[in-house]
């Protein structure tokens, strides 16, 4: 059987499974991908890989008590003892006071994720693309280390109330470390699709040598407060801790940025500058997602922040019937509205202040406020009068990306970028901040 399966062969498949089912209720998850990749070090291909996958997830019940099971094995005898392994595992369980039954059929919106330019790459391919690469870092005497990764797959459920959901799609990352030869300049870059068309690894491997080349002899400034133009692969590491926390039952129980005393929250407050909009759309062409959530919900187009004031909070079905509120689902994708500057212009506009290119190692150090820690990496610049002055050394910082969003100055260009920490895509602006707190220096590179 085929790896990656068309919407009626998945179909079929779950059909299958579910007439096994003797369960009160039975849900089906399928998921099957193919991935390749090509890595590379000190201007050398180190690995050449790929992996496929294709495996099946059977939840049977019965009333309250729920039993999982999985398998990779599709012949009939197969599909029936992990149906029947399921059963056992539900009938051994204690009862979960928070299972809520399987939802009845859906209706989902049309979101296109899946290219043929990334389905059909092959090894000769993924080379191509790093030879381009690598030819332009070995030219200047450069070290550069880089991931290419691609991926096809689908993921498909049913359930016992007749549900079905399908969604095909593809991805490829690109990301890379450029090192001078003394070990003293760095530059990163990494760039996310749907479509490998769309990936220039010649382009993006010039922007990291330029930063490369650039950070050489890095000074050491002060730490204090400094006005920062974050470009967007640094800002997505600061914001998604904002995306991952907007969920309303932290917030009700008072574990999180979003819960007020009393057991209330922040939902209809303005909590920053209100040139602030984020939202989830799975049908936005430059980041196409699936229209529905792991347990079956349709995902919509759905405002998260809108002019700085917090709109929605994702709440799961067990939490939306406590609280008496219809569910919102978890995002599948985010992006953030941005303004029409360009980074140079950002630049441009700036008295004195810093240019953040990567901001690494990040760690929560307070969840009510959304403080974070983390240090600079890759290339950090000082900017004086208009112009980036010199490179220097990085800083470790103290911020809360809503601290940060209060004191907003501008907003760029959005963009698609892969963050550096939870490999998430999302469609962020370059930012300008005012009194962006950096606590102590960093002799890193």
């Amino acid at each position: 059987m085929a790896v990656i399966l068309t919407e009626a062969e998945a179909k079929a498949l779950l059909q299958k499974v579910l007439s096994f089912s003797k369960a009160d209720e039975c849900e089906v998850n399928l998921l099957g991908e193919i991935r390749g990749n090509l890595r590379y070090a000190r201007n050398e291909v180190s690995t050449s890989g790929a992996m496929t996958n294709k495996d099946i997830s059977v939840q049977s019940s019965f009333g309250k008590k729920v039993g999982v099971a999985s398998i990779d094995e599709f012949d009939d005898a197969s599909l029936e003892k992990v149906v029947r392994r399921s059963e056992e595992l539900a009938r051994l369980a204690p009862e979960n006071p928070e299972h809520v039954g399987v939802m009845e059929p859906q209706q989902y919106i049309k979101s296109n994720g899946y290219f043929e330019s990334t389905a059909s790459i092959t090894p000769d391919k993924r080379a191509e693309a790093v030879a381009k690469s690598l030819e332009l870092s070995s030219k200047q005497g450069l070290a550069a280390a880089g991931f290419l990764e691609d991926r096809k797959g689908f993921t498909a459920m049913m359930n016992s109330k007749g549900l079905f959901a399908y969604y095909k799609n593809t991805n490829v990352n690109f990301s890379l470390t450029v090192r001078t030869d003394d070990g003293t300049g760095s530059g990163y870059v990494a760039k996310g699709y749907n479509d490998f068309n769309k990936l220039d690894t010649a382009a993006a491997t010039k922007i990291a040598v330029q930063k490369s080349l650039a950070s050489k002899g890095a000074k050491a400034l002060e730490p204090g407060k400094y006005t920062v133009i974050l470009e967007p692969t640094a800002a997505a590491v600061l914001l998604e801790s904002i995306f991952f926390g907007m969920d309303a039952r932290s917030a009700d129980e008072g574990r999180s940025f979003f819960s007020k005393p009393g057991g209330k929250t922040k939902l209809g407050e303005k909590i920053v500058d209100e040139r602030v909009t984020f939202y989830s759309d799975p049908t936005h062409p430059d980041l196409p997602a699936a229209a529905w959530s792991g347990d079956g919900q349709p995902q919509a187009k759905t405002l998260w922040i809108d002019k700085g004031v917090v709109k929605n909070l994702s709440y799961s079905r067990f939490w939306a019937q406590k609280k008496g509120v219809k569910p919102v689902p978890n995002p599948n994708n985010m992006i953030m509205e941005g303004g029409t500057a360009t980074l140079d212009e950002m630049i441009k506009s700036t008295k004195r202040g810093i240019l953040v290119t990567k901001l690494w190692y990040i760690r929560p150090v307070d969840p009510q406020t959304l403080l974070l820690t983390g240090l600079t990496r890759d290339g950090t610049f000082y900017i004086e009068d208009g112009k980036i002055k010199y490179p220097i050394k990085n800083f470790r910082f103290n911020e809360s990306p809503i601290i940060m969003l209060n004191n907003l100055e501008t907003l760029g260009i959005p963009e698609r970028v892969v963050s550096t920490e939870s490999d998430q895509n999302y469609i962020l602006p370059p930012m300008k901040i005012r009194e962006f707190t950096f606590s102590s220096l960093s002799d890193a590179v």
